[in-house]
């Protein structure tokens, strides 16, 4: 069955509830490999509950479970096992972020494009806490293979280039061989990441690393360069997820600083030397 755009965009998607408190700020910050060397102060602010503060990129987590709610949503038919995490926007929009929360998380289906061989699902969500104050905004773009096809419009056209320089800065960011399963404890228990079996049928010879794990390597690769380790000073980032990482293996993020609030970048394997996010940027708030 075709996707029906009208009738999936038109019907809503019920807010969800999230509780974190600071071990799941912790714990975030470990799945993203923060802690090495575990005595220095900028890595203690984010894995010691005195004086914790919550990495930027931890915004994704509040929001992750409505990912689940476009399954089976009216207007849309699809085959999960075939849903490609393809782009990630995230905004800060409350610093401090605060260290323990009740959220409330209203998901939106923002856009549909049909891009022939699959479909561009984004799916929207604020994050609001019990005051009503709103924490997050996240757009999670999401290929539907296979799904494309059904005469929709296929999306604005998106111009990216980075400058033809050498890098302003770069900072490498060894994974644990263990990344994976930490970082599922975060939530996105899909078993790719962690079940050698399921990886082989995926077409991976072993377990991947999370896009958002990626993710997060890279926010946190930004926040070293440009902000002192202040997240107060990291607006949002907005990614596209190119290839994967094999936990163990070493990010290598590379920026170019091109206006004072605008850092872009690229991040590879130093192992493969493959692109596994491009046509990033990560805004400042200066």
């Amino acid at each position: 069955m075709p996707i029906d755009v009208e009738k999936a965009m038109s019907a809503p998607i019920s807010p969800m509830e999230f509780e974190y408190d600071q071990d799941k700020v912790i714990l975030y910050a470990l799945g993203v490999g923060a802690g090495v060397p575990p005595t220095d102060k900028d890595e203690l602010k984010f894995t010691y509950e005195s004086g914790l503060k919550a990495l930027p990129t931890f915004g994704v987590v509040p929001p992750f479970a409505s990912l689940m709610k476009t399954v089976g949503h009216p207007g849309l038919k699809f085959n999960p096992m075939l849903l490609l995490h393809g782009e990630q926007y995230l905004e800060i929009r409350k610093t401090p972020i605060p260290v323990k929360a009740k959220t409330i998380n209203k998901p939106a289906i923002k856009a549909i494009y049909d891009k022939g061989k699959g479909a561009a699902l984004l799916l929207e969500c604020v994050t609001e806490n019990e005051k009503g104050e709103e924490l997050f905004y996240n757009v999670f773009t999401l290929f539907l293979r296979g799904e494309g096809g059904f005469g929709g419009d296929s999306g604005p056209k998106v111009e990216f280039a980075l400058p033809e320089r050498a890098p302003d800065k770069s900072v490498s960011l060894k994974t644990l061989p263990q990344q994976a399963i930490l970082y599922r404890l975060s939530g996105d228990k899909n078993p790719l990441h962690i079940d050698p079996g399921f990886a082989t049928i995926g077409g991976f010879e072993k377990p991947i690393l999370h896009g958002l794990c990626t993710f997060g390597h890279v926010g946190r690769a930004a926040l070293q360069a440009f902000c002192g380790n202040d997240p107060a000073k990291f607006k949002s980032i907005n990614v596209r997820f190119a290839s994967h990482v094999f936990p163990g293996e070493t990010i290598v993020t590379e920026m170019w600083q091109t206006e004072p609030d605008t850092i872009l970048l690229k991040a590879k394997t130093a192992e493969r030397g493959l692109d596994v996010i491009t046509n990033a940027t990560v805004k400042l708030n200066v």
